[in-house]
């Protein structure tokens, strides 16, 4: 990979022996912080609807518990309802207020996780945290528990040396959506308030090399449906003159991505392309690409990634090939979902791409399209103290300038909270690595990253108390 650094800043904001010390008090305490991850990780906290609840309430009520043995005083587990008036998952929320004229700073990470998919994917059991190297593998390992116990680590590294304000937010319903992360902050505003917002669930540009993630993609979900018949006939009989379904679909998802690979849809927008640049076999190695596979797109991988948009199809909905009958489909479907570039707001884009599916539907075919999820994209506010403070604290970390990122995820709350809190001035940070696999079979933390992360997000807190 190539990249520029970031700028630095200003000059070291601790002295060099107040360095000195965190960074020994991190490693002195780091066998307790990876012992308490491991915890975390065996409590099977899925938010999907389709699995227990009552692990999720019990991973909040373990979180809570690791926030009072921190030191934070006051901890509780809220929730508000849903739309359809259920109650919403457990947050964690624990305050422990600064000295007078200190700044507050709210600490967010979510202790909900993916569902682990098929356990076959494993190498080990996903809910069974299990070292190999210097990775942890295991579900939540990476995404977000590794975030949690990062706050964890710095207040206790920090402990009674904490000079400002510090709130923690542990959400429990990030993997689903966050569906009452609105009516939440808006319910606990004055509890949440914060001069700085710390969001721990980014990655670092790779292993040895820190990063401040700047940009994230907007996100459109959508299912367009394709039909030709009322019903099915025998593909013997009318096949020829009538397509069947499956075929059309193809057809008119071949349409959004030019010759090239690019997005091919009017109105949808791209951002200026980044600083940074990695390289094709990076990329390829990250992603698990098979050999002969061409990389779709052009221009900078990174612009690609992070800064334009990218249309992907994740499920389809046609007969199965073990259960399929010798007839004309009448109809298939697929899901789409539409990673959007910072800028971009999220119904125009939603339109645009309803727009082309229509204007292109093939041999006349009927299409109907069903709307989804929508995600605001975030790109970060000029260089503010805070992120000068940031880059600092992760460079002194890692021993290497911090790299200014985007991810091509969605993270949709954290423009929620910017509507929310418009002076705040928020970081996106993060302890996964381009090998976390989050999401996938075999997540993991670099357990060393890790450590790094808890003493960038402890020299952080440090610097952005204020001194005489």
């Amino acid at each position: 990979m190539t990249s520029t650094p970031a700028p630095t800043g200003s000059p070291s904001p601790l002295p060099a022996d107040r360095v000195a010390a965190l960074r020994e008090r991190t490693a002195a305490l780091f066998a307790g912080v990876r012992a308490d991850l491991e915890a975390l990780v065996r409590i099977p906290s899925v938010s999907n609807a389709e699995f227990d609840p009552s692990h999720v309430e019990a991973s909040a009520a373990a979180v809570a518990d690791l926030l009072r043995g921190a030191g934070v005083p006051e901890v509780q587990v809220l929730r508000v309802p849903r739309a359809d008036g259920t109650p919403g998952a457990p947050a964690v929320v624990a305050r422990r207020p600064g000295p007078a004229g200190a700044p507050t700073v709210l600490l967010y990470a979510h202790h909900d996780v993916q569902p682990p998919g098929d356990a076959a994917d494993w190498d080990t059991a996903p809910f069974e945290p299990t070292q190999r190297g210097e990775r942890l593998f295991g579900r939540g390992a990476a995404d977000d528990k590794a975030g949690v116990m990062a706050h964890v680590g710095a207040l206790r590294v920090l402990a009674d040396e904490l000079g400002v304000g510090v709130t923690v937010f542990v959400e429990g319903e990030e993997e689903v959506g966050s569906p009452t992360f609105v009516d939440f902050l808006h319910a606990h505003r004055e509890l949440l308030a914060a001069d700085v917002i710390v969001v721990a669930d980014s990655t670092n540009w790779r292993v040895g090399v820190p990063a401040l993630t700047t940009s994230l993609r907007g996100l459109a979900d959508l299912v367009v449906e394709v039909a030709v018949l009322d019903h099915a006939v025998h593909s013997g009989m009318f096949g020829g003159p009538v397509l069947d379904a499956p075929t059309l679909l193809a057809r008119l998802l071949a349409t959004l991505h030019d010759e090239h690979g690019d997005v091919a849809v009017e109105g949808l927008v791209r951002a200026a392309d980044p600083a940074v640049d990695m390289e094709e076999d990076a990329l390829r190695a990250d992603a698990g690409v098979l050999p002969g596979v061409r990389l779709a797109g052009t221009g900078p991988l990174t612009a690609r990634l992070w800064t334009r948009p990218a249309i992907g199809v994740i499920g389809i909905d046609a007969p199965r090939v073990a259960s399929a009958s010798n007839t004309i489909t009448p109809r298939a479907s697929a899901k789409l979902s539409v990673r959007l570039a910072p800028g971009q707001d999220p119904a125009a884009a939603l339109a645009a791409v309803t727009a082309h599916l229509h204007a292109h539907a093939p041999f006349g075919a009927r299409v109907t399209v069903h709307d989804g999820e929508l995600g605001k994209p975030f790109q970060a506010a000029g260089d503010s103290p805070a992120a000068g403070a940031a880059r600092w604290a992760l460079g002194e970390a890692w021993g290497t300038p911090s790299v200014d990122v985007g991810v091509g995820g969605s993270i949709p709350f954290i423009s929620d909270l910017l509507d929310v809190y418009p002076d705040a001035a928020i970081l996106v940070t993060g302890v996964e690595d381009p090998d976390s696999r989050a999401h996938g079979a075999n997540e993991s933390v670099h357990l060393g990253e890790l450590e790094r992360v808890v003493l960038a997000e402890a020299l952080l807190l440090a610097s952005l108390a204020p001194r005489a």
